[in-house]
């Protein structure tokens, strides 16, 4: 799980910050970067205005064509405290924001369905810049795996 030192596990910025870290990480963030690091330190204030800005910018530019450097656009978006210009919520459930673990948690309720997904997943998280999914059992698998598996395979991985 990506936490950072200087935000508590159940601080408002923290929470904000889970909100929008798979879209972020989708388009490409790095929030293992030092210089991405501090200056989500420095941020003392427009901290969501800066995430959906970031994500908004990114979207703009890839339906344009253009190159998205996405660790620059949230720095920037930080530093000098930008504001959205057309966000709307409904951009995190776009599919090419979505991560290869909300993918995955997708085809798992298509595959096993929902009751059983939940069952037996116990979260699907970050760490260190890597996707994993958690089961109920205590296991963890790296999503890039869980998707060259067979369900069958996962399946019992994730029952015994």
């Amino acid at each position: 799980m990506t936490r950072f030192w200087f935000w508590e596990a159940d601080s408002v910025e923290y929470e904000i910050f889970k909100k929008y870290e798979r879209a972020l990480v989708t388009i490409g963030v790095n929030f293992s970067l030092e210089q991405v690091q501090e200056a989500l330190e420095a941020c003392t204030y427009g901290l969501e205005d800066a995430f959906r800005s970031t994500i908004d910018y990114a979207l703009w530019l890839q339906k344009n064509e253009k190159q998205v450097y996405p660790n620059a656009i949230l720095i920037r978006a930080l530093q000098e405290q930008w504001k959205p210009m057309a966000w709307n919520d409904e951009y995190l459930e776009l599919p090419n924001l979505e991560s290869p673990g909300q993918r995955w948690w997708n085809a798992a309720a298509s595959i096993w369905g929902y009751d059983v997904r939940n069952q037996l997943v116990a979260d699907v998280f970050y760490d260190a810049g890597t996707e994993f999914i958690k089961f109920t059992n205590g296991k963890e698998i790296k999503i890039e795996t869980a998707w060259r598996w067979e369900w069958d395979r996962l399946f019992n991985y994730a029952t015994n």
